[in-house]
């Protein structure tokens, strides 16, 4: 099918989408591989002990450094969106933060004990995101504001993540269960050599505009803004190594992130680069960003609560073998697998008919309190009572949900962002994913075989309040996007 690609594209298409995307949707899949696959078998590392291979971690401990290591992978994405737009431009800084991220996986396989996962997840959580912020804004060059493609194209790019989340966990999950942790982390690190070279073979076909720097830095600020950079890595690592305060890990990145996005706001709609249309678009995003953030406290459970749900609590016999743990958070990619391909058909049929993107927000923050609500009646039950098909089913409507908020708000920023932030735009919705992935770390801290129903109920019910509270508000806030669905 002919297409009006933007200008310096060949016509040719990628399932009808601009042909770049291909290229983006590959390296986007193993980076998600290496990150899922590792990610699959990170928590109980943490607290498995050392007699199978783990590092003998208190659990509580144990889930808040996993939501503060996933909090800052998506913090992280300001940085990567401010070196795109303010030195180097989107794609070199996706092509450098993937060797970060290769490098990380290496020294989680290389390194034992908390050394290795003290740098292994620094160097991952600050590669990872460079590229979820990157690739997304190099996405998003590919359509204009008003292409009815772009959710669709955004959804298909989706996919690719999802084929490597599913993926990534089944293989390193069985090389664990087979071989030892280092193995899966090493797993890790060949799938992200294989992704960083399918994209070096094909980044001169990517758009031109990718490569241009929106908005320099004056050369007489770049020393003190790469001291500023440098010394704050530092500080990072630092507190890794150490294991400085871990139990409280995931809380410090909560309010990391709720500092950064306030003052990313502030600056945002305060430059006078930006016009009183664009500030207007930025404001309608404020309800959207608390909306996400609530959204992914609950579905990032999935690598706190619900590992930790599927290695006491669910039976995982199949046939008189047992399933590896990490192979539960494969599931959700299968559903993504399969459904997203109908969410984007069905954006594309209904063209300027669809749904805004404020009711989508609501529905899928909906949806999750739904999700969480269906736990419930399986509280109470004994270890590895939980049926597995009954978690499939609660993990269908996590999926659900997820498409229709994930994929919409990553379109949703690139269309609203003003053309000065257009990077730094995408890495604020990728904040109240940090703010959301954090939470759910401290969260996981009150959750107990003992306490379900009060966790799932609670939880669940304030996340159906907020996403109805949205609905209400979605018509004035349509109208503060000036054009944009």
């Amino acid at each position: 099918m002919a297409i009006d690609a933007p200008v310096g594209h060949s016509g040719k298409t990628f399932f009808g989408q601009p042909r770049p995307l291909a290229n983006l949707f590959g390296v986007e899949l193993w980076e998600r591989f290496s990150f899922y696959g590792m990610q699959g078998i990170l928590l109980i590392y943490l607290y498995y002990p050392a007699a199978e291979g783990g590092l003998g971690i208190d659990q509580g401990t144990a889930t808040s450094i996993v939501g503060a290591y996933g909090g800052a992978v998506y913090l992280s994405t300001v940085l990567g969106a401010w070196a795109a737009d303010r030195l180097f431009g989107s794609e070199r800084v996706l092509f450098l933060s993937a060797v970060l991220v290769m490098f990380g996986h290496i020294a989680l396989a290389l390194l034992s004990g908390p050394l290795g996962v003290g740098v292994g997840l620094v160097l991952i959580a600050i590669g990872s995101g460079g590229v979820k912020a990157n690739a997304t804004s190099l996405v998003g060059t590919l359509y204009d504001e008003h292409d009815e493609r772009r959710d669709a194209g955004f959804a298909l790019f989706y996919l690719g993540v999802n084929l490597g989340a599913l993926a990534g966990p089944l293989l390193t999950g069985l090389l664990q269960e087979t071989a030892g942790f280092h193995y899966g982390f090493g797993l890790a690190a060949v799938g992200m050599a294989i992704g960083l070279t399918q994209y070096t073979l094909s980044r001169r076909n990517l758009p031109g505009e990718g490569r241009e720097v929106p908005n320099p830095l004056p050369a007489s600020r770049l020393p003190v803004a790469v001291g500023v950079l440098f010394g704050g890595i530092a500080v990072i690592v630092l507190s890794a190594l150490t294991w400085m305060s871990a139990d409280r890990l995931s809380t410090v990145v909560v309010v990391l992130s709720v500092v950064a996005a306030t003052a990313y706001f502030a600056v945002i709609l305060s430059s006078p680069r930006v016009s009183p249309r664009e500030r207007r678009r930025v404001l309608a995003f404020l309800p959207m960003f608390l909306a996400s953030a609530a959204f992914w406290s609950l579905y990032q459970q999935q690598f706190t609560v619900v590992t930790i749900y599927s290695d006491e609590r669910l039976d995982r016999d199949l046939g008189g073998w047992e399933m590896p743990v990490s192979w539960v958070q494969s599931i959700n990619p299968v559903f993504i697998i399969v459904l997203s391909g109908v969410f984007a058909a069905l954006w594309t049929r209904l063209g300027d008919r669809q749904p805004s993107s404020p009711v989508k927000f609501a529905a899928g923050t909906v949806l999750m309190g739904v999700a969480f609500l269906l736990f419930l009646p399986l509280a109470g039950g004994g270890p590895h009572s939980a049926p597995l098909l009954a978690l499939a089913g609660i993990l269908l409507v996590f999926t659900v949900a997820e498409l229709l908020l994930s994929p919409v708000g990553l379109s949703l920023t690139t269309k609203l962002a003003p053309h000065a932030f257009q990077t730094q735009m995408v890495a604020l919705f990728f904040l109240s994913v940090a703010l959301g992935t954090a939470a759910s770390g401290t969260l996981a801290r009150f959750y107990s075989a003992d306490h379900e129903t009060a966790y799932f109920g609670i939880l669940g019910a304030v996340a159906i309040v907020l996403g109805v509270a949205l609905a209400a508000a979605s018509r004035p806030i349509s109208r503060l996007m000036g054009g944009v669905r």
